[in-house]
């Protein structure tokens, strides 16, 4: 392997685990809900702008700003829980629709109405958070990285290990786990399952807005910064198997891989489009997923 590939797999990586951080909380959302939220990308949106102002008109130092915008996220996650998702869990909602009907419009509704409520207290314009360290480039042997993206990656690697250790180990780790697996069976073992939602919810939008923060140096903050992001995130929760945490993570990293492959071998301005060509190869020759499991016929 070249240099040159070294270096290309190396980015892709580290951008795979700016993905992943955005891909594990809506994973952990389908399999709690079994719905797509459609807002997932405006809790990236709010993190990058919750990091940059933080730190930059309030003058927090980086280190507390970063902490503080996962806390933002996750209470944006929990007032999304609390004032819009519980109607879910009875199955329909007060206004005749059905939970996933619901579902589209609410999360849908709620990504408009934050980009445009941020465009008009905000304004339009990006504004670029500070790097949380100033050193430019560090090279490791063939393989030149900014100093911020190294430390976010290790930033990231370490928020990830946790969040992994935290569902497979501990007590609400469990329980959410077997809320994904059967709701009903949980509730009848004396799960509160409305509290392992709250939670889902929280740390999806903390993931999310934490993975804005990391980037808000690399990708300005604007009101629609987490389009791009969240399309990706859906790509990746698709391609991993939906519901999947692990493979949430390996479709993240396969997929920043293979962006960073194409865009220097293919085409850079093809970049976004080719996981776009992924899903499209894996809804037809594996649609399940990397670590789904095949639907059965009734």
């Amino acid at each position: 392997m070249s240099g040159i590939d070294v270096d290309l797999a190396v980015n892709g990586l580290i951008t795979g685990l700016f993905y992943a951080l955005m891909a594990i909380g809506l994973s952990l959302i389908f399999g709690i809900l079994k719905i797509v939220n459609f807002a997932h990308g405006e809790f990236y949106m709010v993190g990058a702008y919750a990091y940059t102002l933080i730190a930059l008109a309030l003058g927090v130092p980086v280190w507390v700003a970063l902490p503080l915008a996962f806390v933002v996220g996750a209470l944006l996650g929990w007032l999304t829980e609390r004032t819009l998702m519980r109607p879910l869990y009875a199955g329909y909602t007060s206004w005749g629709l059905m939970r996933d009907e619901y579902a589209v419009i609410v999360t849908f509704g709620l990504s408009l109405f934050l980009i445009n409520f941020v465009d008009k207290v905000i304004g339009p314009y990006a504004y670029r958070g500070p790097p949380l360290v100033e050193t430019s480039r560090i090279a490791l042997g063939p393989v030149l990285i900014s100093g911020h993206r190294l430390l976010a990656a290790g930033i990231a690697i370490a928020v990830i290990a946790i969040t992994a250790a935290l569902i497979k180990w501990s007590f609400w780790g469990q329980q959410i786990r077997a809320v994904s697996q059967n709701r009903l069976g949980a509730s009848l073992a004396g799960i509160d399952t409305a509290k392992a939602s709250v939670i889902v919810f929280m740390l999806s939008g903390g993931l999310a807005a934490f993975a804005g923060a990391l980037l808000s140096p690399v990708i300005n903050a604007s009101p629609d910064v987490g389009v791009f992001p969240a399309i990706k995130s859906y790509i990746i929760v698709v391609l991993g198997g939906m519901g999947s945490v692990p493979g949430a993570i390996i479709a993240s990293l396969l997929l920043g891989v293979i962006e960073s492959f194409g865009a220097v071998y293919i085409s850079y301005q093809y970049r976004d489009a080719f996981g776009l060509i992924l899903l499209m190869m894996f809804l037809l020759f594996r649609p399940q997923g990397l670590f789904g499991e095949k639907g059965r016929e009734v």
